[in-house]
């Protein structure tokens, strides 16, 4: 296989198992509350992050950090996996996976808008036709397809949706700043978020031995959604002779989570659904063909 074969065929699989995620939420979030969640599957994550780094005989890097950059990685795990699930998977107990899915989706809009004032980056107005365009499609489905109604299905459950982008958002841009192996990275914020996690936990729910569907649905949530699908995505782009040729597979995600969505936890699929789906994409895509003009 050649080089770009492998990295299409890394990129497919990262597309795939990441479609398969919304409904592993939904799933997993009929037995455990979302910080226990976020507890078990972080505990998974971070286990198959430290084989990795094992594996890869990188393992001593994470006692090697500078003093800024362990600083860093506690500001990094406090957003991401803190803060960042534990606001998603709350706006999933809310909200049907068909809304959330789509409405967490728009984090790419909300890193261009939060990239003018924290990176000096500046927004043109073709740029901001494309993100009307994408929050158009929020619009639709948050309504259900009845925008001018402005009767939302549950206003806290989007307004937690939204808020995951914004944390997302933030994660990325401070991690633009990381000059560290982004595995070796990954791993010491997730160390640092356990604290985070853990007093949470102990405070506002408790440590409970979940019933065997939440266990597993904790343990591939943590294994693929929080681990592999990342360093999957490393190694596509590794591989790939253009970012550009493997980076709009990302687009087939949301449109197959659906199909999940429908069949594995029994929701039926509004129209408004995919109607503000395709608005949503059709504002990141012309967002991205903005992106090579400049």
């Amino acid at each position: 296989m050649t080089r770009q074969g492998r990295a299409y065929l890394y990129a497919l699989i990262t597309v795939l198992l990441w479609s398969t995620i919304a409904t592993a939420f939904k799933v997993t979030l009929r037995y455990l509350e979302p910080i226990q969640l976020l507890l078990y599957a972080g505990s998974v994550s971070t286990l198959l992050l430290a084989v990795i780094l094992l594996v890869q005989g990188k393992f001593r890097l994470i006692f090697s950090c500078t003093r800024r950059q362990y600083l860093m990685s506690i500001l990094l795990g406090l957003l991401n996996p803190f803060l960042y699930y534990l606001v998603l998977l709350q706006a999933y107990k809310l909200l049907p996976a068909q809304q959330a899915q789509p409405l967490n989706y728009t984090w790419a809009i909300t890193l261009a808008l939060l990239s003018v004032p924290l990176l000096g980056q500046k927004l043109r107005l073709a740029e901001l036709g494309a993100l009307l365009l994408s929050y158009a499609g929020v619009v639709v489905i948050a309504t259900e397809g009845q925008p001018f109604s402005l009767h939302v299905t549950d206003s806290t459950g989007v307004v937690l949706a939204l808020s995951s982008t914004i944390i997302w958002a933030l994660y990325w841009i401070y991690n633009t700043r990381d000059t560290r192996d982004p595995v070796v990275a990954l791993l010491v914020n997730f160390l640092c978020s356990f604290p985070f996690v853990l007093g949470y936990c102990l405070i506002f729910s408790e440590i409970v031995w979940p019933p065997l569907p939440g266990l597993l649905g904790a343990i591939y949530i943590g294994f693929f959604e929080m681990g592999a699908c990342f360093v999957l995505w490393l190694l596509a782009l590794r591989y790939t002779e253009s970012t550009a040729k493997i980076s709009s597979l990302i687009f087939l995600s949301p449109f197959l989570s659906l199909f999940f969505i429908h069949f594995l936890v029994g929701e039926e699929i509004l129209p408004a659904t995919f109607a503000g789906l395709v608005l949503i994409v059709g504002g990141l895509l012309w967002q991205k063909a903005l992106g090579k003009e400049k």
